[in-house]
């Protein structure tokens, strides 16, 4: 199925098929950024790239994927610079900027508000975060370092800690590696325990998970994907202060946990990750945010039917 035209929302909407294909595309411009750095492939396209949350690594990643695809983009970097501060609709605000370029990258916080947006145009949308809903060009940059990392998706125990409630990219990335046999390992506070819906998602499709609160349970896996808890999530401010350091991964809890364990990470880490690990050789999160750019060129590419 070509990808040219389409929507990327939600890594829901992506099959087994789907997602190896986003690899092997992305394989292919992880070499030409290696052999070439600038491609002329989408030197005629324009893409805005549309940020009304903070980011750094999605946005910057995404405004390097265009530049090495050879694109132009136009960008809302600043959210007090958007006219929804004004009080106009998302909607409106996407089918004004529609007019003006070829595909839209969206992060905004309201769950599901990326829908919201591709409904509304009919140029590709593709989701950069929606609020504490999804965060699918996260999870797919993830599978391709885990493949990177592993030489393989299948049949992997993937254990998620931290904010599994408001966490984005592990609702994604539970989505996305389900067609692969995993087994999950969901490691949190009680109260950022993984959404019942999401539970019941994986329980329907057949795979294996456990819910605890013990670390060290989550240290047996092949791989650990650490999440910051999110004090932007908190209407509280107090419930904050109080789960925030729920867990600290250490080198020697990390040494203590199974051999070869891959750590990832989407970033920004506060400080659920101790500096001593950055130095180990399984510590993959600086990896993962890189392999970002090659992804994001593949999905790029893929919409706008140049790959």
């Amino acid at each position: 199925m070509s990808f040219e035209g389409r929507d990327i929302l939600t890594t829901e909407d992506l099959s087994r098929e789907d997602i190896l294909k986003i690899m092997k595309v992305a394989s292919k411009m992880e070499e030409i950024v290696q052999q070439v750095h600038i491609s002329d492939l989408l030197s005629d396209k324009m893409v805005a790239v549309i940020f009304l949350e903070p980011s750094t690594r999605t946005r910057l990643s995404f405004e390097t994927a265009v530049h090495r695809l050879g694109a132009k983009f136009v960008t809302i970097a600043d959210p007090k610079s958007s006219s929804t501060q004004k009080g106009e609709s998302l909607a409106d605000t996407a089918r004004t900027v529609a007019g003006y370029v070829d595909c839209i990258v969206i992060r905004q916080p309201q769950k599901g508000g990326a829908k919201i947006v591709a409904d509304a145009v009919n140029i590709p949308v593709i989701n950069g975060g929606d609020g504490a809903g999804q965060h699918p060009t996260q999870a797919l940059l993830d599978l391709y370092t885990i493949q990177k990392e592993k030489g393989t998706l299948e049949g992997l125990k993937v254990a998620m800690v931290g904010d599994l409630k408001f966490g984005r990219t592990v609702h994604s990335l539970s989505y996305a590696l389900a067609p692969f046999n995993p087994e999950y390992v969901y490691c949190s506070p009680e109260e950022l325990k993984m959404p019942e819906g999401i539970l019941k998602d994986m329980g329907a499709r057949g795979i294996k998970y456990t819910e605890t609160g013990d670390i060290r349970e989550a240290l047996q896996a092949d791989i650990l994907y650490m999440t910051r808890i999110q004090r932007e999530r908190f209407e509280n401010p107090a419930d904050y202060e109080r789960l925030k350091n729920s867990f600290i991964l250490t080198k020697k809890l990390v040494e203590a946990g199974k051999e070869n364990i891959t750590i990832m990470h989407p970033l920004p880490r506060v400080n659920e990750i101790a500096t001593d690990v950055d130095s180990l050789p399984n510590a993959a999160y600086f990896r993962q945010a890189h392999n970002g750019v090659y992804v994001r060129m593949a999905l790029l590419a893929m919409v706008l039917g140049r790959a």
